[in-house]
């Protein structure tokens, strides 16, 4: 159920600003936690425009965000997967929020915890007009699951501008993550992938010119 309901949510089919490159990499000035909010009327209020995270849990959603960041531990990391269950919305340089969601697939989470994620989740995919972006995060050292080629079917089907970013390239050797790129590739129908190292610091800037002109796209609409 919990798997459906989440899957159910994400819709879009990448619009083609996304692979276009930004003038130059964002500079970070502020970067800041807003709050956690577990229903609507929790959101943030203004107009700001926003980035989502989504994932399969422990597939380093935090980790990303605070490299891209270039912060340490503002987004919370943690080994334990499951572990973000409300919608987190951080502020970054006053204009733009970035939106953590619940990541998805973790089978050892009881049953009304993965309900409360996946309405937590649900409602705003669904309703958040604010949403520019859906940043799809990606393990690259497995292939893709079935929960993550239904993620990209529902975001392709509904039109949801996105991106897919395959994160930890670090751990593996350039012939398994060369291989496995592709095999993702194949799996995503031929989409572009930001092969991602929080470590490295490998594909920092690709994910930031998607996510500039995401902003650029929704500044001009």
């Amino acid at each position: 159920m919990f798997l459906r309901l989440y899957v159910a949510l994400f819709s879009g089919l990448t619009c083609a600003y996304l692979h276009e490159a930004a003038a130059s990499t964002m500079k970070v000035t502020s970067a800041e936690f807003i709050k956690s909010a577990f229903a609507e009327t929790d959101w943030p209020g203004d107009r700001k425009p926003e980035i989502a995270f989504l994932g399969r849990s422990n597939v380093g959603k935090s980790s990303f965000i605070n490299s891209l960041l270039g912060v340490r531990g503002l987004a919370r990391t943690s080994s334990t997967p499951g572990r973000t269950q409300s919608v987190n919305f951080f502020l970054i340089n006053g204009k733009f929020r970035f939106v953590d969601l619940p990541g998805y697939g973790y089978a050892r989470a009881p049953r009304d915890v993965k309900a409360k994620w996946s309405a937590a989740a649900t409602d705003y995919l669904a309703k958040r007009e604010q949403l520019v972006l859906s940043i799809h995060i990606v393990d690259s050292r497995h292939e893709p699951t079935k929960q993550d080629l239904q993620l990209h079917e529902w975001l392709e089907h509904h039109q949801k501008p996105h991106t897919i970013v395959a994160t930890k390239s670090d751990k593996l050797s350039s012939n398994e993550l060369r291989r496995n790129i592709e095999i993702a590739k194949r799996a995503f129908k031929n989409e572009r992938i930001v092969v991602y190292s929080a470590v490295s610091g490998r594909g920092h800037d690709d994910a930031w010119n998607a996510i500039q002109a995401a902003l650029k796209h929704a500044k001009d609409s």
